[in-house]
């Protein structure tokens, strides 16, 4: 595995579009550190399970299916048997995986584009359920895996009933939304009852990426994904969030980006710079009044935000954002099984930190975000 200079070392075992080669700034060949001072709690690696899949597949396919780029990600998503394979074991077969890569624990986030591309009611039934799978199998192996509770935002009120259940009964201390629904995001006035649900109960948010609303310009060029649609889609929410005064309204709410922030903090100088464009701005999201934020932008990225480094791991990334929102701020991540390396995982352990700050990165913060 990682050290032998193969493409399994690299690339990891869910290979469906074609080989990974080492080229550019691929990790370099490592051996993984058996016996490391800290425990690797990787914090966003990804599941779905049968009844989803196919309730994806049954809406794509039906009369009324919607014009949604998200449903149709799922489509191509459910005919990679290898992929589904991996995402729908949330047993022995990803507990081997860990294993082989030197994995303590992982927080299991329901995938996208999740129970968001279904309608209302069948959205809610299916969080349930997942809700149900993740904590069954936290109750399996209590030493190897916690969850995030899905929710469908689709039906406000359902979503504030499955968070207020799934906290406190099934121990889901956190919650996941895979980006926007059909064009809209948790910063509009009508999903106000969800934030409110997920402060009061104490529960982390992770906004992870799906594939943009408006995704033509995107797909026409082949970076619908990873290469530019799914970060631009996580800038939109968490700015929304941010700008619509979301974190001043509940100030202890805590809400986690990966894949480095999707390269935020990359622009907090000139969010800041450019905060008039939208701060105290009457008229926006659909004629809301003026929002003034209590603070500059950069100051809810080192209060409310946390940012994992899923699918980066790369050293100057890595310092520059502990530097600039603090070494408790970023949490260490795989993006299992979408992405998986031994070499990435040697390039954590060799990293240049101080000892205290990568703690902090592979377990101390993971523990405190999502309570585990």
């Amino acid at each position: 595995m990682g050290g032998d200079d193969s493409e399994q070392g690299l690339r990891g075992h869910a290979e469906e579009r074609g080989t990974r080669r080492r080229i550019g700034l691929a990790p370099a060949a490592g051996a993984i550190d058996r016996d490391p001072p800290y425990l690797r709690i990787a914090t966003e690696e990804a599941w779905t399970f049968p009844e989803l899949v196919e309730a994806q597949v049954r809406r794509l396919q039906g009369p009324n299916a919607p014009d949604d780029p998200a449903l149709r990600m799922a489509g191509m998503f459910a005919k990679m048997p290898r992929l589904q394979a991996m995402l729908c074991d949330i047993g022995a077969g990803r507990i081997a995986h860990m294993d082989e890569y030197g994995i303590d624990r992982q927080l299991l986030l329901l995938t996208s584009p999740g129970v968001q591309v279904l309608d209302p009611r069948e959205g809610t039934a299916m969080a349930r359920l997942a809700n149900d799978k993740a904590a069954e199998a936290c109750a399996r192996y209590p030493d190897r895996f916690s969850a995030l509770a899905a929710f469908a935002p689709q039906d406000v009120a359902g979503a504030v009933a499955e968070i207020e259940r799934a906290m406190p009964q099934l121990k889901l201390y956190g919650a996941v939304r895979n980006s926007h629904w059909q064009g809209r995001y948790l910063d509009e006035p009508e999903f106000e009852p969800i934030l409110a649900a997920l402060e009061a109960n104490d529960a982390a948010l992770y906004i992870h990426p799906t594939v943009p609303w408006h995704a033509k310009p995107y797909t026409d060029r082949g970076i619908s994904g990873a290469l530019g649609g799914f970060p631009h889609d996580v800038w939109i929410h968490t700015m929304g969030l941010v700008l619509s005064g979301a974190f001043d309204r509940y100030p202890k709410l805590r809400l986690v980006i990966g894949h480095m922030g999707e390269s935020m903090p990359l622009s907090l100088y000139r969010f800041d710079w450019m905060q008039s464009n939208a701060d105290g701005v009457p008229g926006l999201r659909g004629g809301q009044p003026a929002v003034t934020l209590q603070h500059p932008i950069s100051h809810y990225f080192r209060t409310n935000i946390w940012i994992t480094t899923s699918g980066e791991a790369w050293a100057p990334a890595v310092k520059f954002c502990m530097e600039v929102l603090g070494p408790d701020r970023v949490l260490y991540a795989m993006d299992y099984p979408y992405q998986q390396s031994a070499d990435e995982v040697a390039a954590y352990d060799r990293m240049d930190i101080p000892a205290e700050h990568k703690r902090l990165l592979m377990q101390g913060k993971a523990e405190r975000v999502f309570r585990l």
